[in-house]
């Protein structure tokens, strides 16, 4: 039987999500947490791939089991998988239901710290320049008008396709922080990194606003600004259909 879990992590002492050789990451802590409580072998695939040091406020995985997961299930994993994960819930979905490929979208946030704070440094990016708001703001609507953005994709990667639709980009601006959101129904590697760099390099008033969509138009990663770090990312939220879900 299939079950889909609901959690958030901390991503600064995890080498991403995903199992590596030799290197602590939130899969393998879960499928070993999991293989404990529940007294079998258990593997888990997530939503997506959350690089070195990215965190999640929330991430989905499924897994299998021979017999059903008991009620208090969350509260005894969160006593075994260690401080940086927090497990918020099980839902038992039909068997061929998919963690990753039934998800309709998926969003992220990015965190430009204002001032720099040593309590804040693994949880924003602390920018020394002054940013244009407005500019980066302009030039994120953009992002609507494209859907192949080889130009933001990590070279040499498996993906058989560069499209994605953008549903939400835009930045708030906090009291001690700046906030990029975006939306899309997919993510291509280092996609959200390299668009907030470009826009960094916009509001620093380096490049003009409409230098977003020629390098969009160009297809070239070269033309693009550098990614900015990862630990100032945070996946926010999976979408799935209801159904997939069971209604919850």
């Amino acid at each position: 039987m299939r079950y889909f879990v609901r959690l958030s992590y901390l991503g600064k002492n995890f080498h991403g999500w995903q199992i590596q050789p030799n290197a602590t990451s939130v899969q393998e802590t879960l499928n070993k947490t999991f293989s404990t409580i529940f007294n079998e072998e258990v593997n888990t695939v997530g939503a997506g791939r959350t690089d070195t040091g990215v965190h999640a406020s929330e991430m989905w995985a499924h897994f299998d089991v021979q017999n059903p997961i008991p009620e208090n299930a969350a509260h005894k994993c969160n006593r075994f998988c260690g401080p940086d994960i927090a497990i918020k819930q099980f839902i038992k979905v039909e068997d061929d239901a998919h963690a990753r490929f039934d998800a309709a979208a998926r969003s992220y946030e990015y965190h430009i710290l204002k001032e720099k704070n040593p309590f804040l440094q693994d949880l924003g990016w602390f920018c020394p320049y002054p940013l244009n708001v407005e500019k980066m703001n302009e030039a994120a609507k953009f992002l609507f008008d494209f859907e192949d953005f080889t130009s933001f994709s990590k070279s040499k990667t498996q993906t058989m396709t560069n499209n994605c639709r953008v549903i939400e980009a835009r930045w708030e601006e906090r009291e001690d922080r700046l906030v990029f959101y975006i939306s899309a129904d997919r993510f291509l590697r280092n996609m959200v990194r390299a668009i907030v760099g470009t826009l960094v390099n916009i509001g620093r008033e380096r490049q003009p606003i409409e230098s977003l969509k020629e390098i969009i138009e160009a297809k070239d990663r070269s033309l693009a600004g550098e990614s900015v770090p990862a630990h100032g990312l945070y996946l926010t939220r999976v979408v799935y259909p209801k159904e997939v879900l069971n209604g919850k």
